[in-house]
């Protein structure tokens, strides 16, 4: 028995509306505890592997990391490289893994009064946040250790 267009139609909105629903979930990244220990959070999160070539696009990116705001760094190919934070040239020369993910996650940790935000804090911290961003962190986990891995090449 075929169905009616109005049966179509009720179908067709059911389906957008479960896509939309399973999308969200599915975009929903969880938040992963992390410890740190001796200014340094050793442990990836969530167990993560972090793949350097995104981690260095996530840190241009001014919608993301936008490290070059504050920091210089060794891109040429970009024009502004912030001043206000320390070089980043050669950091991992002097930082541990560790240390570079506590940093990233949230340097306040280290330095309370600094002006960099905490990219993976715990969104409970936040104020003052636009509703679309509420309950979330600026980076994912994933997005952490990527910038991280690209930190790591910076010798």
């Amino acid at each position: 028995m075929p169905l009616s267009l109005k049966a179509i139609a009720k179908l067709t909105s059911l389906v957008a509306m479960l896509t939309i629903m399973l999308t969200t979930i599915v975009q929903a990244d969880p938040y992963y505890t992390w410890q740190m220990e001796n200014f340094a959070i050793n442990a990836p999160l969530g167990g993560l592997k972090g793949d350097a070539a995104r981690g260095k696009q996530i840190s241009i990116a001014p919608d993301k990391g936008a490290c070059l705001t504050c920091h210089a760094m060794p891109i040429p190919e970009e024009d502004f490289h912030g001043t206000i934070g320390p070089s980043l040239i050669g950091i991992a020369s002097r930082l541990s893994e560790g240390e570079l993910r506590l940093r990233v996650v949230d340097e306040k940790q280290i330095n309370p009064e600094t002006v960099m935000p905490g990219y993976y804090r715990h969104p409970k911290h936040f104020t003052l946040v636009a509703e679309d961003y509420e309950g979330k962190t600026y980076l994912t986990a994933q997005e952490v250790e990527d910038v991280v891995a690209y930190l790591l090449t910076l010798k």
